[in-house]
C-alpha cells in the first residue's frame, strides 16, 4: 500500500458526532423563533463553530422565516449555509413546552436543531437533514429527548440515531 499524503477520515456515523455537550441547551430560556436561533447561535459561536455571530444569525432567521422548518412531532431545523462555516454541526436547544414557531403559524416546537453548514458541503447537509427527519417518526427517542436529565443524556440519545452517508 502506498501513502499518497491524503487522510482517510470517516464520515460521522451517528448524530451525536455533529454536536457535543457543550453545543446542547437542555433548557431554553426563549420562547420564540427569533430569540431561540440567537440563543443557539452564540452557542455555536462561544464553541467556534461560528466565527461571524451577526451575519450567521440572520442568515439563519431569514432561512426560516422564508421557509418554516418546523416538523408534526415538534421538532425545527433552521440554519445558515455559509463560507466561514468550516464543519457540519449544529446546536441543540430544548424547550420545556412547546413554542410557536416561525411566521407563519406551525406546530408547536420543543426540540431545536440549528444546523452551521459549511457552503461547499450540500450532500452532508442533506444526509444529516434526512437523520434528523428520520428521528421525528421515533416517538420513543423523541420521548426519551424530552426527559433526559442534561446534555449528556440529550447526546446519548442521540448516539442512538444512525446517519447513513452515500
Amino acid at each position: 500500500m502506498v501513502f499518497d499524503g491524503a487522510l482517510n477520515v470517516a464520515a460521522p456515523a451517528t448524530l451525536a458526532e455533529y454536536t457535543g455537550a457543550a453545543l446542547i441547551v437542555p433548557e431554553l430560556r426563549e420562547r420564540d423563533t427569533a430569540g431561540i436561533i440567537s440563543e443557539l447561535s452564540q452557542v455555536l459561536q462561544r464553541e467556534g463553530t461560528v466565527v461571524d455571530l451577526l451575519p450567521f444569525y440572520h442568515t439563519a432567521l431569514n432561512q426560516e422565516l422564508l421557509s418554516n422548518s418546523a416538523l408534526e412531532p415538534g421538532l425545527a431545523f433552521p440554519h445558515a449555509r455559509m463560507s466561514g462555516v468550516k464543519h457540519l454541526r449544529f446546536a441543540f436547544g430544548r424547550a420545556s413546552q412547546p413554542v410557536s414557531w416561525g411566521a407563519r403559524s406551525s406546530w408547536g416546537v420543543r426540540f431545536v436543531f440549528l444546523l452551521a453548514v459549511p457552503a461547499t458541503d450540500a450532500a452532508s447537509y442533506l444526509q444529516l437533514l434526512a437523520s434528523l427527519a428520520r428521528l421525528g417518526q421515533q416517538t420513543g427517542l423523541l420521548e426519551e429527548l424530552g426527559s433526559a436529565a442534561d446534555g449528556e443524556a440529550i447526546l446519548n440519545v442521540l448516539e442512538k440515531v444512525k446517519v447513513r452517508h452515500g
